[in-house]
């Protein structure tokens, strides 16, 4: 077994994310163990034609916010060197990338990634799914679950980044723990914390093995978009009817 003596000993850790509290606090977790060079920060702009915005959300931030970070508001650069770009595509993104002479990139919650981006470090670019990519892929996964009473289906999958969008090879997945009672403004706090555990087990792989291990998938999942907000009452109701009785 490989084990280095400190971050910096380890593999040259990029990732790639947009600036919110649950990134920030992913970026901070990793960075504690690894040797994190640099984040690469998507700005671009994504919305739906209808509303999407609801209050649970609200809470869901708010709550974030307080449990990791004393009720402060903290961003990517409050926890790592961070370059921003509106489209990570961009070929002075892609130039940056390169410069830092990452072993591998971690992706968590940005837009679909060019083939030029997968090959700065080839098979060692991987993605942060919230949901098993056979079953459901595109936005708000997890949500989408809830609505079709999938309750199996709150897993967050590690998955290799290939040309096609989320068909790259499964690393791991894990469910997300649900405790009873539990409100589902608590689900994206605990999703964090398996993407956390999940990327931190990835990269000992990697530094053990020298590569991520995977499995192809089989099944190409039903594609989903943004959640209208009228769905997401319903969301709400079920999954707090569910955790009521565990």
């Amino acid at each position: 077994m490989v084990t280095p003596e400190s971050p910096k000993d380890r593999p040259r850790v990029g990732i790639l994310t947009t600036d919110t509290s649950h990134h920030a606090r992913f970026v901070q977790a990793i960075a504690e163990k690894w040797n994190v060079v640099k984040v690469f920060e998507e700005k671009r702009e994504i919305s739906a034609t209808f509303e999407t915005n609801h209050e649970f959300e609200k809470r869901r931030d708010a709550y974030e916010l307080e449990t990791w970070f004393d009720g402060k508001p903290t961003g990517l650069r409050d926890v790592a060197d961070v370059s921003t770009f509106s489209d990570l595509n961009d070929p002075a993104c892609v130039a940056e990338i390169r410069a830092a002479d990452c072993d591998t990139l971690i992706v968590f919650g940005t837009g679909k990634l060019t083939q030029e981006i997968v090959n700065l470090a080839p098979d060692k670019v991987v993605n942060l799914h919230g949901a098993d990519p056979e079953h459901y892929r595109g936005l708000d996964t997890h949500l989408w679950a809830i609505y079709h009473g999938d309750f199996r289906g709150l897993v967050t999958t590690l998955h290799k980044v290939s040309a096609v969008l989320e068909r790259g090879g499964v690393v791991m997945k894990m469910p997300i723990p649900l405790h009873r009672g539990m409100k589902l403004f608590e689900l994206r706090k605990a999703n964090t914390d398996i993407c956390i555990e999940l990327a931190d087990r990835g990269l000992e792989m990697l530094a053990n093995y020298g590569q991520y291990i995977s499995q192809p998938q089989l099944y190409i999942g039903r594609h989903y978009s943004f959640m209208p907000a009228v769905l997401k009452d319903r969301c709400m109701t079920k999954f707090e009817e569910f955790t009521a009785s565990l």
